[in-house]
């Protein structure tokens, strides 16, 4: 996968082109293009974690009396993504605006770098909050509540729209991170896509955040002292 195309910054960083309007485009495109690109990203990201749990939602459908579980299987898949999509739309306008900030203020952008550094040493040191261990308590839940075992639509969508919802909360530090770092780094999503697999899917899932943690930590200290000596 490539990297994005980049514009230098005063500061001696980059600035992909996901954050710059392209000249006569509209805001509507501007965000539609954003979301084309950030929900095939979720997808490829997210599908390791969410497919076991989509499975386990299809057993415990099917095992309710439900005739077309893998029907209600492919809404609850789509509700999740769903819940992504709607992140970037969120995401994407004030990244628009601060991007423009940037490129008018050079003493801004040159603070950029280290501005991204405290990001990515903040996502670290949530990995061990008590907020993420409940998160992640989420995540890792081995069978759908009983309320969305539903053989319907609705009940899948909402058990999809709920999967999504903990996803993005337990992925709260890793998503701040992949914005600090590059949201198109193909580096950094290839990191957070381990780093998240092994924390929902390995035994001794927080113990596995805290190491993921670490390393945000480190890299962040790492990279504000070098902003600060450049």
């Amino acid at each position: 996968m490539a990297d994005m195309p980049a514009m230098a910054m005063p500061g001696g960083w980059h600035m992909d082109m996901t954050w710059m309007r392209m000249r006569g485009q509209s805001m509507l495109a501007a965000n539609a293009a954003f979301v084309a690109m950030w929900t095939p990203m979720m997808l490829a990201m997210m599908l390791p974690v969410i497919a076991p749990a989509l499975w386990r939602y299809r057993t415990a459908v099917a095992g309710a009396g439900g005739a077309q579980a893998g029907r209600l299987c492919a809404v609850a898949g789509v509700a999740y993504f769903a819940v992504w999509a709607m992140l970037g739309l969120l995401i994407h306008p004030p990244g628009l605006a601060f991007a423009a900030l940037l490129m008018q203020s050079p003493a801004l952008s040159r603070a950029a770098p280290a501005a991204a550094a405290v990001v990515l040493l903040l996502a670290g040191l949530l990995q061990f909050s008590a907020w993420k261990r409940r998160r992640l308590a989420c995540c890792r839940a081995t069978a759908p509540p009983s309320p969305y075992r539903r053989a319907d639509a609705a009940a899948a969508w909402r058990h999809g729209w709920r999967l999504g919802l903990d996803c993005i909360g337990g992925c709260a530090g890793f998503t701040a991170a992949q914005l600090a770092v590059g949201v198109m780094d193909w580096r950094a999503m290839l990191l957070a896509t381990v780093a998240i697999s092994a924390e929902r899917l390995l035994p001794d899932g927080a113990r596995r955040a805290q190491i993921s943690g670490t390393v945000m930590v480190a890299s962040g200290l790492g990279l504000f002292l070098r902003a600060c000596i450049d």
